[in-house]
């Protein structure tokens, strides 16, 4: 057995959760759960370090052992949700025009943290970047305004930043902590750009103060691995990273949980529901990758890039409301705001007697949340009471209970409703599925997603009690994640280390594009990403002239060593599964060592027949769908011209110009995704990057979509 261990450690509101993985199989081998330790002298350092000490022991592991060690953290979304933010100095750059422009930008101090409190903010305005006597008399100014952290911001920073440079350097010597808002985004647009700079300012200097305690606690705990922090977009990225941008770990809470199941539940395309007591995080995984775009912060749009996350107020907590006989609704409210127990962990002792009342559970809410009262107190119905009394948790799951106890508690309810306990439990799912159909519905909608292939996976403590139901409802595939309660933790456990690079380029050359993908892997290298691992995905969108290079690499080259492989008979299971087709309709395309392509033909009357084709790994987990494409196998020394070949045959012309199809590399362990590019002969460059160190004769498959 390994002895190198993996920790994720997800730092809550309440508690803070660790895991160890296994280093080779990636499998759960240990967790833990600590109160997080707000009040400390410490922080939430010394809750850290207290879980890690205990994690240790469980799995009889030493500091030496830990490999990888990774935490998520909500601070950065608390502090502004609190207000708990730093006053920021901001230097506007500018003459003529562009005065005008900085100045409106002392505005951004009208921003609202919460109700009646502004986000603190000194603006004072230099002429000249490079008047070093007028920059030191605008921080003194700033200064005097009780700032705590600098920014520097001018137009067209991005393309010409030696302005903003030039203040920070003749800041320096007042020894805050400083930022160039083009350091931050590389994105036009001078007020969106300088909102995210500020508001990452104002969360700095708390963020450096937690970094440098849970640095130096991990350190005198003996652990040589890197400490690595989780980002809001899915990865993580070192703590000198996270220095300098830790508004990157805004909204993480969700990112970790999606990390997990894309990791750990090998997701190609689904829908990931992660339920708390009181709520459920819905987002999306769409040919294995998360989706991500630009959050909104404070009520504004930012430059930050996050996990498109939706959150309905129904989670396993949630209490039931009642009027004139039928169920009406499910949540917001949940027991555990309203101080109660759940009735189906009670005991039949305690619900003897069992009278059903309607409570306002808090001051403004409605009247009609109903509530047993019964020998042993006052308990709640919830989503999980109804989940339990159909049945629907799982053996062994973290919400799981007597499922007689469960019945017991429904049946008041089902007197009142007129119907039997099932019939009361499916009207309580019902109002809950509901509400979190609608918000999947859009996004499957959204992203496109094909509901035939598209998987609802359940995360979190309340998984069982919306997922399960859900699927059955929508008839669409449905599961819970293994060890679903710690499901967090386990993706800052297994998360890669992430960057994205944006760059404008108007009419972006073969040379630019390939400088941004250089850009993005140098990122996750210096971070610690084996260099031999490094993917990167890069999109051109000539609407925005907008180049995207997205790197993600492991911090050591990760060599899974799991007893079972699928065989070929299921991996064939599998594709046809996912193809909705008969096995012996199912043929075999193409392989690499690591994947098996497999295909079939649909007719179609007056057109010419579609070709669906899915990707399917070692673990017999469907990597990639394409609903009609061409498969062809080279190698890599022949692949230039074959993939030219491929290309230009595949290319469509119109009155919205060239478009190159969309093409995926399957070259050794990897699936190199192409897709994002339009342009032909920028395609086959990025190609040729791809391939440019490996041996001529290995094989590769590509799999291109033409586009319409």
């Amino acid at each position: 057995m390994s002895t190198r261990i993996r920790v994720g450690i997800d730092v809550g509101g309440t508690f803070t959760d660790a895991v160890a993985v296994d280093a080779a199989t990636l499998d759960l081998v240990g967790q833990v759960k600590v109160p997080t330790s707000h009040r400390h002298e410490d922080g939430v350092a010394h809750g850290i370090v207290g879980a890690l000490d205990r994690l240790l022991a469980q799995v009889d592991r030493t500091p030496a052992d830990v490999t990888f060690l990774a935490h998520g953290t909500t601070q950065a979304t608390n502090a502004l949700l609190e207000g708990d933010v730093a006053k920021v100095g901001l230097i506007g750059i500018g003459a003529g025009a562009g005065a005008v422009l900085t100045r409106r930008l002392a505005a951004l101090g009208k921003l609202e943290l919460t109700p009646g409190k502004k986000l603190p903010l000194a603006y004072a305005h230099v002429t000249d970047p490079f008047d070093t006597d007028a920059v030191r008399a605008a921080v003194t100014r700033v200064l005097e305004e009780g700032a705590e952290v600098l920014v520097a911001t001018e137009p067209f920073g991005v393309d010409r930043p030696d302005g903003e440079r030039a203040v920070l350097d003749a800041a320096r010597s007042s020894g805050l902590p400083t930022a160039a808002a083009h350091e931050i985004t590389s994105l036009y647009g001078l007020q969106k750009r300088t909102r995210t700079a500020v508001v990452n300012a104002a969360i700095l200097p708390r963020m450096l103060a937690t970094a440098e305690l849970v640095d130096s606690s991990i350190t005198k705990a003996g652990v040589d691995a890197p400490l690595m922090v989780m980002r809001c977009d899915g990865g993580v990225m070192s703590l000198a990273e996270m220095r300098r941008r830790p508004l990157l770990t805004v909204l993480s809470g969700p990112a970790a949980g999606v990390a997990g199941a894309l990791m750990q539940e090998r997701i190609s395309e689904g829908v990931f529901l992660e339920t708390g007591g009181t709520s459920t995080d819905i987002s999306v995984v769409r040919r294995g990758k998360v989706a991500v775009r630009h959050a909104t912060i404070l009520g504004r749009a930012s430059y930050l890039n996050a996990l498109d996350v939706r959150t309905v107020g129904v989670g396993g907590g949630s209490m039931v409301r009642v009027s004139d006989g039928k169920v009406i609704g499910v949540g917001p409210r949940s027991a555990h705001i309203a101080g109660l127990p759940y009735a189906c962990f009670a005991t039949l002792d305690e619900l003897r007697d069992a009278r059903l009342a309607t409570v306002r559970p808090m001051d403004g809410d409605p009247d009609d949340h109903v509530v047993l009262d019964a020998a042993g107190g006052r308990f709640a119905l919830t989503m999980t009471c109804a989940a339990n009394a159909l049945g629907r948790v799982p053996e062994g799951d973290f919400a799981r209970c007597d499922q007689e106890v469960a019945r017991a508690a429904l049946r008041p309810l089902a007197e009142r409703l007129g119907t039997d306990v099932a019939g009361a439990a499916r009207a309580v799912l019902d109002a809950g599925a509901e509400r979190v159909r609608a918000v999947v519905d859009a996004m499957v909608k959204d992203y496109r997603l094909d509901r035939k292939t598209a998987v609802l996976v359940g995360g979190g403590g309340g998984a069982a009690s919306v997922t399960p139901h859900l699927a059955a409802v929508t008839g669409m595939e449905g599961r819970i994640a293994r060890h679903n309660e710690v499901i967090s933790p386990i993706g800052v456990a297994l998360a890669l280390v992430r960057e994205q690079v944006e760059r404008i380029v108007p009419g972006a050359t073969q040379e630019q594009i390939l400088a941004v993908r250089a850009e993005a892997e140098r990122a996750v290298v210096a971070q610690g990403a084996a260099a031999d691992g490094v993917e990167v995905e890069v999109t051109v969108d000539p609407q925005t002239s907008t180049v995207r290079a997205i790197a993600t690499g492991a911090t050591e080259l990760r060599t899974q060593d799991r007893a079972h492989r699928a065989d070929d008979a299921e991996r064939l299971d599998a594709a046809a599964t996912s193809l909705k087709t008969p096995g012996a309709r199912v043929i075999v395309l193409a392989g690499t060592d690591a994947y098996t392509v497999y295909g079939t033909e649909v007719k179609r009357r007056l057109r010419t027949a579609r070709r669906p084709v899915r990707v399917v790994d070692a673990d017999g987990v469907v990597r990639l769908g394409a609903p009609d494409a061409r498969v062809e196998t080279t190698t890599v020394g022949a692949a230039g011209e074959a993939l030219a070949a491929l290309v230009r045959d595949a290319t469509s012309y119109g009155d919205g110009g060239v478009r190159a199809p969309a093409v995926r590399l399957l070259v050794g362990g990897r699936i190199a995704d192409l897709s994002g590019v339009l342009e032909p002969d920028a395609l086959l460059a990025l190609a040729r990057s791809e391939l440019r160190a490996r041996a001529a004769d290995e094989p590769v498959v590509a799999v291109v979509e033409a586009r319409a």
